[in-house]
């Protein structure tokens, strides 16, 4: 028989033991009309968490309604029958907004996510087929915030890092829909940030400069898959098509009240300096200083990445193109700086990764609070 000397002190030891119980005794509801889907979750949450669970909306609704006291999370699946997730979710929100949500769907549709974060307090948005060690992870996560977030501030911020998480996502998504695209919106990102940094170091200034990298292509979601991917380079009715995801950008980020003037921002990352760029022909500082330093910075990827109808640039090269379109196509003063940054910029090139690390200021943001 295992015995204890109680002697023995152990540091963080009763926090343990607290966290273990708090886990044990927290409820969590699950509402899914595929049985093979509760069936896995439960087996995955199984002696951990006590499981409530519902086949439709309306029966989670009154499920949520009889143990408003236990309930401290609620994962959803997205289509069923009568009441979508999505719409479960809102009327959850309404009766408990503190409960942690989650929604669970097949789809990445851009739609759905907007309007889950905007009226769910969504806290995570996981796709099917989902790894169980993944969901785990989220869970607990889920359940040691729900035990943590005693204001309504540390809930805000909660929803802040929703929204960067939800944000790398769906860039991810994006790039994945061209293999030729894979990790461009990082790379924007990445050298956007950069180039800011050379013009200020405002906490708040370099957090949009990334939501705006990331964000900047987030309307070619709405472009056709044949002219996304053409084998070879667009005729003149797949550019003009190519061209509406400026506007489309725009019209999927104004969705996202808390984002502000986002989408005006990556709206214009195709705006030229001397006014030849589209969607609206405006012309130098009439372009907001955030699309104007994504656009170089997009420039100087899609020169050095391999597309479908050709090979990639070199470094070299596309720095002599920023040169030699500076005051045209560019803004002439960043121009400036990005050349004089290239060094950097090729070293950021070649290990995008670990730059990104270094230089994304939402990651260390988020880290910080979860890290202190």
């Amino acid at each position: 028989m295992l015995t204890i000397d109680k002697s023995l002190q152990f540091e963080g030891l009763d926090n343990f033991f607290y966290v273990a119980n708090e886990a044990m005794t927290s409820t969590i509801l699950l509402v899914d009309d595929e049985i093979n889907n509760l069936q896995l979750i439960k087996r995955t949450l199984r002696g951990k968490y006590n499981i409530l669970t519902a086949s439709q909306g309306e029966e989670g609704l009154q499920v949520l309604k009889e143990n408003l006291d236990k309930i401290c999370l609620i994962i959803s699946d997205h289509k069923m029958p009568v009441m979508e997730g999505t719409e479960f979710l809102r009327r959850a929100n309404e009766i408990a907004p503190d409960i942690i949500k989650i929604l669970l769907t097949g789809f990445t549709d851009i739609e759905i996510l907007t309007d889950a974060v905007n009226k769910c307090n969504l806290f995570q948005y996981i796709t099917k087929p989902f790894d169980p060690n993944e969901l785990l992870s989220i869970v607990e996560s889920g359940v040691e915030k729900f035990n943590l977030s005693s204001s309504r501030s540390l809930m805000m911020r909660d929803l802040q890092e929703l929204f960067y998480k939800t944000i790398k996502s769906i860039s991810a998504t994006l790039d994945a829909k061209d293999a030729y695209t894979h990790g461009h919106s990082l790379r924007v990102t990445l050298y956007s940030l950069i180039l800011a940094s050379t013009i200020s170091n405002d906490t708040k200034f370099l957090e949009n400069i990334e939501v705006a990298g990331l964000l900047h292509d987030i309307g070619k979601i709405s472009i056709p898959q044949k002219v996304l991917c053409k084998p070879g380079k667009l005729d003149d009715e797949e550019r003009e098509i190519m061209k509406t995801h400026s506007l489309c950008s725009e019209r999927l980020v104004e969705n996202i009240k808390q984002l502000g003037d986002m989408g005006l921002w990556v709206k214009a990352h195709h705006e030229k300096w001397d006014g030849t760029g589209y969607p609206d022909g405006l012309k130098g500082d009439e372009i907001p200083l955030c699309s104007r330093i994504v656009a170089i910075a997009d420039t100087y990827d899609a020169m050095t990445s391999t597309r479908s109808y050709r090979l990639a640039l070199s470094h070299e090269v596309a720095i002599e193109e920023i040169k030699k379109c500076a005051g045209t196509q560019f803004d002439p003063n960043l121009a400036q700086k990005f050349i004089e940054i290239q060094d950097k910029i090729k070293e950021a090139k070649d290990n995008p990764e670990q730059y990104y690390e270094e230089y994304s200021m939402l990651k260390k943001k988020f880290e910080s609070k979860t890290n202190p």
